[in-house]
């Protein structure tokens, strides 16, 4: 249920998570479900906690690059920095380096430094042609950091790369893009409805 709930109801997700706790504190899959919940839901402290507990129970490292993120939304980039050079982040797969990388580069932008986190993002993973699982978010990271840079043109270039390979709508690219654009979208469902509500209110004239 957990997993069933945590992208469409963050808190219904966590309630769940809290009663697996009880029943099954010791068992490192409930940790790290619990973690997500708490996550979802942006309790960071909880679900850090979480998150230590089901490491030390299976010895994995692959919760590291959200357990940095965690520190993130507790306030403490700098923390989060130190997780990007630790040792454990060379355990990680590619999926989960180019994810550390993601958390670096948002701790960066935390901090204030955009520069700093523009190069972060600045990697082989980024410049290859190949499609994987973290190229949209990847390519939308670097977009969002040449804006905030006001870097407006190559952000626009990388928001277009974005759209390109986001194929599952992962992020907003194709929206931030069209903003660049200056190109607005009608909402032809609340059209309809005034123009109803027009019509409606002529026959009662």
């Amino acid at each position: 249920m957990v997993a069933r709930l945590l992208d469409e109801d963050p808190e219904g997700a966590y309630g769940y998570s809290r009663v697996a706790l009880r029943l099954a504190s010791r068992v490192a899959a409930v940790r790290e479900a619990a973690g997500f919940a708490a996550y979802a839901s942006q309790k960071y402290g909880e679900a850090l906690a979480e998150f230590r507990a089901a490491k030390r129970m299976t010895g994995n490292v692959d919760l590291w690059p959200v357990m940095a993120d965690c520190e993130r939304g507790l306030g403490r980039p700098e923390k989060a920095l130190d997780m990007a050079g630790a040792p454990e982040v060379h355990k990680l797969d590619k999926a989960g380096q180019v994810e550390m990388r993601l958390v670096a580069a948002g701790a960066r932008r935390d901090m204030g430094q955009l520069d700093a986190a523009i190069v972060t993002l600045q990697s082989p993973e980024l410049a290859s042609n190949s499609v994987q699982p973290w190229t949209a978010r990847l390519r939308y990271a670097y977009a969002d950091a040449l804006l905030a840079a006001g870097r407006e043109s190559e952000a626009r270039e990388w928001f277009a790369k974005a759209v390109e390979v986001d194929r599952d709508g992962s992020t907003d690219a194709s929206d931030r893009l069209a903003e660049l654009d200056g190109v607005e979208f009608m909402d032809a469902l609340a059209e309809d409805e005034s123009e109803g509500e027009d019509a409606s209110s002529e026959e009662k004239d």
